[in-house]
């Protein structure tokens, strides 16, 4: 079973919330959904839709037919009814056109007036609306209902909303000609979670002990910082929203200085912003988690579309050469166990971590089974320990060591008297300006290098290992190459998937390796220049055979992928 659906309409006619609801309905009814979201940068008009996707078994990208749509307005029947499945149905709300009628399998089905009749509010269309997808497809409408009950919180809103949702189902049953789309059998109840990517970056950054975070409102990232300041209390963390992006990076190294995990969560715009602190982190060897949630630039771009267009920005973010980590989860389950990752990985090296997703990633559901808790495992790197050490005066926040990270004491935290400087420093941490220390002390940052490459997981191959054609990508990409790359290998094409979630440093010689089977090379990315191609030919010394490249603000879909796979000789 694989079932689309499509709700379309403009800003402020419930189409989030009516997708929502749907989404949470088939995930409680023990189904696999995914879902994203299309929306424009205003408060109310403009084309909004919002995409489910249930299938039995998992699912991690959108397909582009439909099997319902459900079009509030006029514009969404002209933009995604040629959309519809052969046998696909189509309900438009107050539009009548016989043509259409003649080509499609459409419901004519006045919602706005039906949740007027019933509630005396045209407001209630979009629960009119999730009850005609109850009777459609044949499911309980309580447990829509009991959705109804959790979105609306006061019980006279939630039991209008309950009448037009019952009147919705009501209206579709009493359709003779019109059987319903899909039997979805008897419901299963399920504990899985229905979580975007900022919540699983939210939840990893909190299971993770992050006690602090700063950050100024930027979509698609703002919802990370609302979520934790929802849950701040039970975490005893705190959430500050300063007055820039400057400031914020600027707190969250401080809270780290003074022995806190923290981070701090932007867009383009305010990464942009946050590249001097970056630096700061750097020099002071202050360890930091940045999540950069991308979206099109440059300047405002396209503030609610997708892009992966900062990757190599965030590579060489601020000036200067030192270490970094540049991470990027591919679901909304891997922004979890990744956040958790960046936390271990920033205070083992003492290096800003910065976690990379972007629109899609950011605001698509997916259903995730209930995390391990048990298995989150912190390591807070190389605290001084007071008791080995012999006079707490002589010790050095700088210390030249072996490894490159050196033993770090904690302001107000311990005897030590901790120093460092955003000049060049000693290893006591006091500005230098001679040629010999200069040396010494880049050298030992960039010491850090060998053991994040130990500590950084090879990306992974999905499909025979040994395909002639290999497929890559970056990212929230994975969904829809894998589903892309499962289709070809049912039509007899050789190829496999190589997905990268843990990007910088490079893993240059393990790649080297996997792939040394691979007769030709393609990339996938979500940018105009081939970013993640340019890394790979500089880092691997080899050019790909192909990029397939989408810039113009939407997501791959897996069609997209094949269609343009077949223009390639495969």
């Amino acid at each position: 079973m694989d079932f689309k659906i499509l709700v379309g309409g403009e800003a402020g006619q419930g189409i989030q919330t009516t997708g929502a609801i749907l989404a949470r309905a088939f995930t409680r009814m023990g189904f696999h959904v995914f879902a994203d979201q299309d929306y424009e940068s205003r408060i109310r008009g403009g084309h909004n839709f919002y995409r489910i996707r249930v299938r039995e078994s998992q699912t991690l990208a959108i397909s582009e037919s439909l099997d319902l749509l459900i079009a509030f307005n006029k514009e969404s029947v002209s933009l995604h009814l040629s959309e519809l499945a052969p046998n696909g149905i189509a309900i438009c709300d107050t539009i009548r056109d016989p043509d259409i009628s003649q080509r499609y399998n459409v419901i004519f089905m006045a919602m706005s007036d039906i949740a007027m009749q019933v509630t005396g509010s045209r407001l209630a269309a979009n629960s009119v609306a999730i009850g005609a997808v109850a009777g459609l497809t044949g499911c309980d409408i309580e447990v829509f209902n009991n959705l109804i009950k959790e979105y609306f919180r006061q019980e006279d809103v939630a039991e209008r909303n309950i009448n037009a949702a019952r009147a919705g189902q009501q209206f579709i049953l009493e359709q003779k000609n019109n059987l319903p789309l899909n039997s979805f059998g008897k419901n299963i109840k399920s504990d899985r979670m229905l979580l975007n990517g900022n919540e699983g970056i939210a939840m990893g950054a909190l299971a993770a002990g992050c006690k602090f975070i700063s950050a100024y409102p930027m979509t698609p990232a703002t919802s990370i910082m609302e979520y934790m300041a929802a849950n701040a209390s039970d975490f005893g963390a705190v959430v500050i929203q300063p007055e820039d992006e400057i400031a914020a990076i600027h707190m969250a190294i401080g809270a780290s200085y003074a022995g806190v995990r923290s981070m701090t969560a932007t867009s383009g715009g305010g990464f942009s912003l946050m590249t001097e602190g970056i630096g700061l982190a750097g020099m002071t060897e202050t360890p930091l988690v940045v999540v950069l949630a991308q979206r099109p630039g440059p300047a405002i771009g396209l503030p609610t579309r997708t892009e992966q267009s900062d990757l190599l920005f965030a590579i060489n973010a601020s000036h200067g050469e030192f270490p970094r980590v540049v991470l990027a989860p591919s679901t909304a389950e891997d922004a979890f166990w990744l956040t958790t990752k960046a936390f271990n990985l920033a205070e083992k090296y003492q290096v800003p971590v910065i976690l990379m997703t972007d629109h899609y990633l950011a605001t698509s559901y997916f259903t995730v089974e209930k995390f391990d808790l048990s298995a989150v495992f912190i390591n807070r790197g190389l605290p001084l320990n007071e008791n080995e050490m012999g006079k707490l005066s002589e010790y050095k926040r700088h210390l030249i060591t072996g490894s490159g990270v050196s033993p770090r004491a904690f302001p107000m935290q311990s005897r030590a008297l901790v120093v460092t400087d955003s000049d060049e420093h000693n290893e006591e941490g006091h500005l230098i300006e001679d040629a010999e220390t200069r040396v010494r002390m880049v050298d030992k940052r960039q010491k850090k290098m060998q053991g994040l490459h130990n500590d950084l997981a090879h990306p992974l191959i999905y499909g025979p290992r040994e395909a002639r054609n290999t497929i890559i990508g970056w990212g929230s990409s994975f969904g829809p190459l894998y589903e892309a790359t499962s289709v070809l290998r049912k039509q007899d094409v050789s190829i496999n998937l190589l997905h990268f979630t843990e990007i910088w440093p490079f893993q240059s010689r393990a790649i080297r390796k996997i792939l040394s089977t691979s007769e030709k090379i393609y990339i996938a990315e979500n940018n105009a220049t081939g970013q993640f191609a340019t890394l790979f030919a500089s880092r691997m010394g080899r050019k790909v055979d192909g990029n397939i490249l989408r810039y113009d603000g939407r997501p791959f879909t897996p069609n997209f992928i094949i269609n343009k796979l077949s223009k390639e000789a495969l």
